[in-house]
């Protein structure tokens, strides 16, 4: 296989660095991801400002852009030729429920998607106390990406993968959970008597329903999601074709 590995929290981010290791053992890779960590950017692309790319070493690209422009630079750009997978990962932290619509690692594998090339996102979420052990989440990434050699995967559809930690546990197919958002920007004013904000200084909860991300992490299990580039909301379709609409501009 000849793998593009990528993410959002830096190519010297050691998530990243034990990814590399472990898919290493499947056949050619390289790693062209942020020179920096870019966490929440999303699907953001550089397209008012030049890029530049650095080779740390053989096969390793730092570019001071976006994970999704590490992605498209890399498969246009850098490597010249088009990889057989592109892996996102492995990040720090949980990539669960609304969290997917903020993540940079999750928006690399889509934009791999975007370019026929099949991908997954995979994401370790954190023990007590904040330790990551990347070793076990490498592994299910080792797994995976044989299995999708082997079956490969539906038409626009790529995988967003939560890890638990410790034990990766039983994997399993999910859906999308849902967050519960409260108390997330902490207001406070600093020594010169301004007031500040800080966006994601709370805990969101999530609604524990059977079948989601959430729910398979909290069992201890490896929650591997399918999502597609169709954003249509075809349940609301027929509701809405019942609307009044007419000439919206009268």
């Amino acid at each position: 296989m000849f793998i593009l590995i990528t993410n959002d929290d830096g190519i010297q981010s050691p998530g990243i660095i034990c990814l590399a290791d472990e898919l290493s053992t499947l056949g050619e890779i390289v790693v062209v991801a942020p020179d920096r960590e870019r966490s929440a950017v999303g699907h953001a692309l550089t397209l008012h400002a030049p890029l530049r790319a650095d080779e740390i070493r053989s096969g390793w690209y730092a570019v001071d852009g976006m994970p999704t422009d590490c992605v498209n630079l890399g498969i246009h750009g850098l490597i010249k030729r088009t990889p057989d997978l592109v892996v996102s990962g492995i990040n720090r932290g949980g990539n669960l429920g609304d969290d997917i619509t903020y993540s940079g690692t999750v928006a690399a594998a889509m934009e791999a998607t975007l370019m026929g090339v099949p991908a997954f996102a995979i994401s370790l979420v954190e023990g007590p106390y904040g330790y990551a052990d990347f070793k076990p989440a490498a592994r299910v990434a080792h797994g995976l990406s044989r299995l999708i050699a082997t079956h490969g995967l539906p038409r626009d559809t790529f995988f967003n993968v939560n890890v638990p930690p410790g034990d990766p546990g039983e994997a399993v197919i999910t859906r999308q959970g849902k967050r519960r958002y409260e108390d997330l920007v902490v207001e406070n004013v600093d020594p010169r008597g301004r007031t500040y904000y800080w966006i994601g200084g709370g805990k969101p909860g999530f609604e524990d329903q059977a079948g989601t991300d959430f729910h398979a992490i909290e069992k201890g299990k490896t929650s591997l999601t399918p999502l597609h580039l169709d954003l249509t909301n075809y349940r609301a379709m027929e509701e809405l074709h019942n609307w009044p609409l007419g000439a919206l501009d009268v």
